[in-house]
């Protein structure tokens, strides 16, 4: 079995300032819990699938179905999540629902984190 060691700091001085500095800094525990929880979203693979439809068109429950080849009830449910994380909107047009992502922000977030998970491939 190997042994991951864990550098750590043989220091005894606190660096106080640096400490500090990062504690004003630092965004209240609401904002943060709200934060991990927007990343676990991500975490599915289905809504990845559906997020990456959503950044390239608007699309209805019944044709991101089809691209998925899953059933229209399991999309419906991934999109009731992305929706609670406000990741994706919807709006009526007579008795279809289309779903887009909310804003520019959410396409930003995904965009940049395919960037970041394919930037090393190739070494």
């Amino acid at each position: 079995m190997e042994n991951f060691d864990i550098e750590r700091c043989n220091c005894t001085i606190i660096h106080e300032d640096i400490v500090n500095k990062v504690k004003e800094h630092m965004p209240p525990d609401e904002s943060l819990y709200d934060l991990a929880e927007l990343f676990k979203v991500f975490g599915d693979t289905t809504r990845i699938k559906i997020l990456w439809a959503l950044t390239e068109s608007e699309m209805c429950v019944c044709d991101i179905a089809a691209l998925l080849n899953m059933t229209q009830s399991a999309i419906s449910h991934q999109l009731r999540a992305l929706k609670s994380a406000r990741l994706v909107k919807s709006r009526k047009s007579g008795k279809i629902v289309f779903y887009s992502l909310n804003d520019l922000h959410v396409k930003q977030i995904f965009k940049q984190g395919f960037v970041h998970v394919n930037e090393n491939k190739g070494e």
